[in-house]
């Protein structure tokens, strides 16, 4: 099997400090809005953008066979479900459940490649990869994760959050198996299915939109522009290219990137297992892709 190019791994290193920033913007957008139109707000200035490019373009789609229904699906689990399972999920569980929740991904993703991605077979030494860099992201979010947040509906707001990341999962598999497409035309009308479902939704659950201040509408800018337009668009090339499970290997960047910047820019305290936490989930990403970093600083299979 070739080895991954540097171009996707620094990719992957996007996502991760991207996503990982995200947490930190929400927080501070809603201050100003509420979760379903802040949601509904990121995809629908996203897809704005990318239809834009997507136009000028020639809005070239399907390089061949056309696949309606599995690409309205992938739209569905890729962004408008899991975004609302979460906003609602959010609100009964801790915010270190949620977190654990989408460091499970690649635990998730794992299985499903192995029997419906070609190349993508399950190892020993992947599954184990996987696994101590679950531990790691545990060991950092704390053991507050797993606490009882006395929520009344905390078990359905735990399963909502895992719910999320099992979408997370799919919806990446079924992207991969896609016949030949346009990656932005692909990226773009994903982001336009989110649109159906996210605005309806929002406005049964929140109500009419309120016009936010200045500030907050510039985060939601931001929000749509870079971690959900431009990083929507990185997440299809990888999976597409790269292959899911290289692309789980985002999940367990999340929290670091999270715990750093809460730090850096909202005085959070850094928990103590910062550095053993960082060595497992490096640790165990550097042996579940052992062979693609071998074969990417040249020193064979």
């Amino acid at each position: 099997m070739p080895g991954i190019a540097p171009r996707y791994w620094l990719m992957i290193a996007a996502l991760g400090l991207v996503w990982g920033a995200t947490f930190l913007l929400i927080k501070l957008a809603l201050e100003g809005t509420t979760p379903f139109w802040l949601a509904a707000g990121r995809i629908g200035f996203a897809a704005l953008l990318l239809c834009a490019v997507w136009g000028w373009r020639g809005f070239k789609l399907f390089r061949g066979e056309a696949s309606w229904v599995p690409l309205v699906i992938v739209g569905i689990l890729s962004t408008a479900l899991p975004f609302m399972l979460i906003s609602w999920g959010q609100q009964h569980v801790s915010s270190g459940f949620t977190g654990v929740s989408m460091a499970s991904i690649p635990l998730m993703v794992l299985p499903l490649a192995h029997f419906f991605v070609p190349g993508e077979q399950m190892t020993l030494r992947r599954l184990i990869g996987f696994a101590i860099g679950f531990a790691g992201v545990a060991l950092l979010i704390g053991g507050k994760a797993f606490e009882s947040s006395g929520a009344e509906l905390e078990t359905y707001g735990r399963a909502a959050c895992l719910s999320a990341a099992a979408c997370y999962s799919v919806s990446s598999i079924l992207t991969r198996r896609l016949p030949p497409v346009d990656p932005l035309g692909l990226a773009a009308i994903l982001l336009v299915i989110g649109c159906f479902i996210i605005f309806p939704a929002a406005w049964l659950t929140e109500g009419a939109p309120v016009m936010p201040d200045t500030r907050t509408l510039l985060i939601a800018a931001i929000l749509g522009l870079i971690p959900t337009a431009a990083a929507n668009l990185l997440r299809v090339i990888v999976v597409r290219e790269a292959g899911p499970t290289f692309m789980t290997l985002t999940n367990y960047q999340l929290p670091v990137w999270a715990v750093v910047l809460g730090a850096v820019f909202l005085d959070e305290e850094l928990p103590p297992s910062m550095l053993l936490a960082l060595a497992l989930i490096l640790g165990g990403l550097g042996l579940s892709q052992f062979g693609k970093l071998s074969r990417l600083f040249g020193k064979g299979g």
